[in-house]
């Protein structure tokens, strides 16, 4: 069969016949670049509710807005100002605040140099802390500001030396006067350094004791974290310091302060995150035992996913492959959920009074901030209210399924098929589908509405995005099938997908294509390095060399991540190179799309480079695309235009599709 040849026919009065991926569409790329990103790091300033947001036609930066007592929701800094940490390369919650009587006191961490600064409105942010020379220079994350002490308490990361892992991180105390801003010697370092991962000190009500999680090499923080107690002394150290919970094999992904002094945290002890009370005795006991998540993976340092209210109450994101919003009962470990259209909450909340800020979203709506009643029960969207860019009538209609794999174990995945209100495929014809591999591997996609998903689907190709085993959401056994896994389950379970779906009719099997990011460009190059499943491919920031990768060539928070993910590379150095895509070039033989930050520290351009060095001469189908002032994860919206138009054209050419005003991707050989 020829496909993209077939004329356009009317059908009854409006409905048009053409082929698929030739489907005009109002979703073009610079309007899905417009709404990428979304809402993070919500909080309360007095009765105000902030939360940063992003800006991808400024540059990419994240801005802080604000929501005043009369509505008014405005920007707070203007650009170049970007409130995001660095800590670890993903950052974590980068502001917090607090309401005087002269108004708000709020202090962020401003990406481009990465110091923390105090901010007034109505002045300008000034420096509390000073720039080092070594290497990536001091950074800082998870602020709690303690007025009543004169400073506020954070995570600091020192780099020691130029190396990626010369680091060193330690709680510390840093004066709100401004007088470290210049000095390095009066930020009050609270720990010692044997710690190699900790998160930000909550203070206990009477301000007598601080609690923090702490985990080292090799594990990852969803392997195993400590709960660290440690006394306040009267000048302001820490003393005694004690791990009371967790261990090697236990996850405690947050910890906070009931108001009597106790401690409730999430872990994941019997296979799921839930939520337990420790009382002063030691005593635990679980406050909602299910089997469903009241935590996750901590990829950013100051994620939440409860917060306790005034009246005892907790408010909640949980669930299983899915997150609610809900307020539960610790008495009675009974939750109730908030109405609304929201299907999807992010680990993000913070509570004032009876008063609950989270950031929510559905299939048929970006994420949003919404505030919950905790007494009343009512919600509703304050900030960032999505508002549709184009008819929704365009968006995907999404369908949850689970597939079986390999030794019939299950595969969750969200399946959106290619819809169009005013176009159909001739009868005969059977649409091409992507496999989106998330990233992490170590996470989750989330079902929510994606412009990008939305761009390919209401030109006539279908998405699939596979949850394969080693995500989040599902439990640990589940998260635990990666381990040693990684280039196998993966690649296994994303295949399995794309072949029941040619199977049951639902995708051309000559037109299946995978496409992922960073662990998912790890996937995407591995799936066409060892299936020939796929007619080509779209890999996007990866990892491409296991040993270079593993041994220094990443930065320190994943360093070891392999250890678990591969296996130790001491004992199985062939492993490594068996399964990596950068030693089997020879292997594929699919065209594919490969797009880089040149900026990117976490997956270099170096792993790119040498993966296509071991391409010359094998003529086939291949572009690159290298940006430049891009990192992780690309975030400036001329960028993300040019890979989405890059990608659709990449998909034309191998599937014989005809996208109409698509810029032709040159494929060199």
């Amino acid at each position: 069969m020829e496909h993209g040849t077939e004329g356009s026919r009317e059908v009854g009065n409006s409905v048009q016949t053409l082929a698929y991926g030739s489907w005009p569409s109002p979703i073009d790329a610079a309007l899905a670049a417009a709404h990428d990103g979304h809402p993070e790091f919500v909080g309360f300033v007095g009765d105000e509710a902030w939360w940063t947001e992003p800006r991808p036609t400024e540059g990419g930066r994240r801005t802080l807005v604000r929501r005043t007592a009369d509505g008014t929701e405005e920007s707070v800094l203007p650009a170049p100002w970007n409130v995001r940490s660095r800590v670890i390369e993903y950052g974590g919650q980068p502001w917090a605040g607090v309401m005087r009587d002269d108004g708000p006191l709020v202090v962020f961490v401003n990406f481009a140099d990465q110091r923390l600064y105090r901010y007034e409105p109505g002045g300008e942010p000034r420096p509390l802390t000073p720039v080092s020379p070594v290497g990536g220079g001091l950074r800082w994350v998870d602020p709690q500001p303690h007025p009543e002490r004169g400073e506020v308490w954070c995570v600091l990361e020192e780099f020691t030396g130029e190396g990626p892992t010369d680091v060193r991180r330690v709680v510390a105390a840093v004066p709100l006067d401004g007088s470290a801003a210049e000095d390095r010697t009066a930020v009050r370092e609270l720990t010692d350094d044997n710690r190699r991962f900790v998160t930000g000190p909550r203070l206990s009500p009477d301000g007598r004791r601080a609690a923090w999680l702490a985990w080292d090499h090799p594990r990852m923080p969803w392997d195993g974290t400590d709960l660290v107690v440690a006394e306040v002394a009267d000048d302001g150290t820490l003393r005694g310091a004690r791990t009371v919970e967790g261990g090697p094999d236990e996850s405690i992904a947050q910890v906070e302060w009931a108001a009597d002094g106790t401690l409730v945290y999430s872990s994941d002890r019997t296979g799921y995150w839930n939520l337990y009370h420790r009382d002063d005795d030691g005593r635990c006991t679980a406050l909602c035992a299910r089997e469903e998540e009241f935590g996750g993976p901590l990829w950013k340092i100051g994620w939440r996913w409860f917060a306790l209210l005034d009246d005892g109450q907790i408010a909640v994101v949980h669930g299983r492959g899915a997150t609610a919003l809900g307020i539960l009962d610790p008495e009675t470990g009974q939750v109730v959920d908030a109405a609304g259209p929201w299907t999807e909450f992010t680990p993000t909340l913070a509570t004032h009074g009876g008063r609950v800020l989270g950031i929510g979203a559905s299939p048929r709506s970006a994420y949003e901030v919404v505030e919950l009643d905790a007494v009343t029960g009512e919600a509703r969207v304050i900030g960032a209210a999505h508002d549709d860019p184009v008819d929704p009538a365009y968006y995907p209609e999404p369908q949850i399924r689970t597939f079986l794999g390999p030794a019939g174990r299950e595969i969750h995945a969200h399946i959106y098929p290619p819809h169009h209100p005013d176009h159909v495929a001739p009868g005969t014809e059977l649409p091409p589908y992507v496999i989106w591999a998330h990233g992490g591997p170590t996470s989750r996609a989330p079902l929510v509405l994606d412009l990008a998903i939305a761009y390919f689907t209401s030109r006539g190709i279908g998405v699939a995005e596979v949850n394969y085993g080693g995500s989040t959401g599902y439990g640990r056994e589940y998260r635990n099938r990666l381990r040693e896994q990684w280039g196998v389950v993966d690649v296994e379970d994303c295949a399995a997908v794309a072949l029941a779906l040619a199977d049951e009719g639902t995708a051309d099997r000559t037109r299946l294509a995978v496409r992922g990011g960073s662990a998912g460009g790890w996937t995407t190059a591995a799936s066409l390095a060892t299936t020939d499943v796929y007619a080509c491919g779209t890999i996007l920031y990866p990892i491409l060399d296991l040993t270079t990768w593993g041994s220094g060539e990443t930065h320190d928070f994943e360093s070891q991540y392999l250890e678990s993910l591969v296996g130790p590379l001491a004992e199985e150095p062939m492993r490594y190179t068996e399964r990596s895509p950068a030693e089997h070039a020879d292997r594929i033989s699919a065209p594919f799309l490969l797009l880089q930050g040149l900026d990117d520290v976490i997956c270099p351009p170096a792993q790119c480079e040498r993966f296509l060095a071991r391409m010359e001469g094998r003529r086939l189908p291949h572009a690159y695309i290298a940006f430049e002032g891009e990192g992780h994860g690309f975030r400036r919206a001329e960028t993300m235009v040019r890979v989405l138009e890059a990608e659709l054209s990449l998909y034309a050419q191998v599937f014989g599709l005809n996208p109409p005003g698509i810029p032709t991707l040159e494929l060199a050989k």
